[in-house]
This record gives structure tokens, sequence and C-alpha cells, in this order.
């Protein structure tokens, strides 16, 4: 069976709007679009190109995918996720859109849970949801998500759009693995591991 990966990238205070740029998601007066490469480090670029070596597609949410279809497929060929980015199969969960054009891209029909639950069990490596918070986060609370890649970075915004937002189900995680750069930033990769327990000191 497939694996669904959540990879984000978040501040300390766990928002994850607008990591590349001032106008990558200017939604709802967010003033901090591009907090993300001040902030990171060559460190941060190898676990992140690491992330894509046993997976083969990506599953992304309307608004990451018009940012991501607007820029790869003219990037520049010297980078060495353009090709990467432009050749993996990309699944798009959206309600609106009624085509998508960038390469190897599909559009999702039907209910996108069931849609996902379909993905999971079809031929294939695993498949990283990329931003998409809304999208990430319906796909936490039917417990579709098998493990998260994170890197959490040192800087705080204070308001923004927050991977685990209000509403998420509580989860307790088996960190598979974690590590800081030499810029501070937290590298942890974890898998979902049933309900928190609770006790006292």
């Amino acid at each position: 069976m497939r694996k669904i990966i959540v990879c984000t990238f978040l501040t300390l205070d766990g928002v994850m709007q607008a990591p590349g740029g001032p106008d990558e998601d200017a939604g709802s007066g967010f003033k901090y679009g591009g907090w993300q490469k001040p902030v990171s480090d060559d460190e941060v670029g190898t676990a992140i190109a690491g992330w894509y070596e046993h997976s083969d597609a990506m599953l992304l949410g309307r608004r990451t995918y018009e940012i991501f279809a607007s820029y790869w497929p003219t990037a520049d060929p010297d980078n060495p996720f353009t090709e990467r980015m432009n050749g993996m199969h990309k699944y798009v969960a959206s309600r609106t859109l009624t085509s998508v054009e960038w390469q190897n891209s599909t559009l999702l029909e039907g209910d996108v849970v069931d849609a996902v639950r379909k993905l999971k069990a079809s031929d294939g490596g695993n498949i990283n949801v990329v931003g998409s918070g809304n999208l990430a986060q319906t796909l936490m609370q039917h417990g579709l998500v098998d493990e998260y890649r994170l890197t959490i970075h040192p800087v705080i915004i204070g308001t923004g759009k927050r991977l685990f937002a209000d509403g998420a189900i509580p989860t307790a995680l088996e960190p598979v693995s974690v590590s800081t750069t030499k810029g501070g930033t937290v590298i942890g990769v974890y898998r979902p591991n049933g309900k928190p327990s609770y006790d006292s000191y």
C-alpha cells in the first residue's frame, strides 16, 4: 500500500503559510510571505531532496497546485528540483478546477477522502502532500496520513495558517528521525502511533 506523507515547512509557532515568497499566499491579509529562505540552510535543502527519493507522486490542493504550476514548468533547468517536480505525477484535489494543464497532473474526481483511499490502495511509490494545508487537515481528520516530514524553522510569525490548527485530532507520534541543522532548523520525521496517553506528575 502506498504511503501518504505530509511534507511541510513550519515556523516555530506552527505557521505553514507562504514560506516561499511575499506574493505566494496573501490570503486573509497575510503579510509575512517568504519567511523560510532567510532562516534556511544547505542541510534543509539536502533533507528536502531526500524526501522525494522514495516518492513518485504529489498530492496537492488547488492553491498549492496553482502556485507550483505557475513556476515549475518554466523554472531554471539547472535547478535539480525542476526536472523532478515536472516529472512526478501530480494528483490535484479541488472543488473548483475543471482541468489541470501541468504535465503529469490528474484532477481527482468525487469525494477527496474516497479518492485518496483508492490512491493508497493503488500500485506505485509513496505520495507526498506538499503545502496544501486544508487538504492535509482533511486527510489527518480521516486517518489517511502515514508520515509527517517537517522542517521547523527558528522564526516566530504569530499569525497565519497552521498545519495543526484548532480541531486537529489528538494523535500520538512515533519519532522516526529528528535532527537540527547548523542554522537551527529542526528536521523531524514522525509517524502516527495511535492516541496520546495521559498521566500526571
